[in-house]
Parts: structure tokens; sequence; C-alpha cells
């Protein structure tokens, strides 16, 4: 990992705080809020995402809810569209949708039928990566609907949870690996 690297790690790091169970007992939340609300590290954030994927994405793609905060950001960033992916019901129009697997259960996700055009570069962008279910998820929806997902990126990883397993094939980066 590069000085700069570590830096904006650091960053990070520095910007999160743990929120003790939620949302259940047992669950320690990592929750990076703190990071939103210090424009110089959300700055920091959004910079270091954009200088990877500039020139390399056509639109920014947001998993509801906290990936729409980053993802926008980005998108701005780079002066290109940014896209959302919600849980269903939530989109007006015409939508693609795909249910998966969760821990308990199942979600489904939707996109807007007419959101990019067939063969988009896309960057998925999401707060953390957990069990990689809904990033996976988000990836062949977006691939069914025509785009070319170029990576996934999220600021924080749970490593114990082994979601990258699920994005094996795809280029993930994460910024901090907790």
């Amino acid at each position: 990992m590069s000085t700069e690297e570590q830096s904006i790690a650091q960053v990070v790091s520095d910007h999160l705080r743990d929120i003790p169970d939620f949302p259940e007992p047992g669950v320690a939340f990592k929750d990076f809020t703190p990071l939103l609300s210090d424009g110089a590290a959300l700055a920091a954030v959004v910079r270091d995402i954009a200088d990877r994927y500039r020139g390399r994405v056509d639109h920014i793609v947001g998993i509801e809810a906290r990936g729409f905060i980053l993802g926008a950001a980005v998108a701005y960033e780079l002066g290109i569209g940014f896209v959302p992916v919600r849980k269903a019901g939530k989109l007006p129009g015409e939508t693609l949708g795909v249910e998966y697997d969760l821990e308990y259960g199942s979600a489904h996700i939707e996109v807007h039928a007419d959101a990019f055009v067939a063969g988009a570069h896309v960057l998925v962008i999401d707060d953390v990566l957990a069990t990689g279910g809904t990033a996976e998820a988000t990836c062949t929806l977006l691939e069914r609907a025509g785009a070319e997902v170029v990576a996934f990126e999220a600021v924080i990883e749970l490593g114990f949870l082994e979601g990258r397993a699920k994005l094996a094939g795809r280029e993930v980066h994460t910024i901090l690996t907790v």
C-alpha cells in the first residue's frame, strides 16, 4: 500500500465509529457518518475514488442509501451521470430488478430500464462491502441492463465476512479493511 493510500485509509479510520448492537444485538455497526460531516475528509475520499476511475467510466451507480451520497459526489467530481439502484418499488417508470438472498431472507433491487445506453462503463459505489450479496446482485442487474461494470468500490470492507469472494473476477477496491 502506497503512502497516499495509507493516508486516505487513515482519514477513513479516523472518521469511523462503532455503534454497538446495531442493527441488532451483537453487531458492531461501522458508522461513517462522521466522515460525511467533515468537509475536508469527505472531499479527500471523493477525490481519491474519482482519481482512480477518471476517464474509465461513463456513469457512477450508487447503491441505496449511503452509496447515493458517495456516488453522487464522485459523479459530480468526474462530471458524469449518477444512476441510483434502489429497493423495489422506489423508482418511478419502467425498471429492471433482481432478487437476491441475504443472510436472513431476501431482497429485491431495481434500476431504471433507461438509466444508460447499452455498453456504458459503470462504477458501482457503496459505503461498505460486507457479505457481498448486494454488491453481486447490483453488478448482475447492471450487466443484465446492458452496462459493463468496470469496478466495485466501497469505503470500508468487513474483511472477515469475505464479501469480496462473491465479486471474484471483478475489479474491487476498498479504502479501509477492518
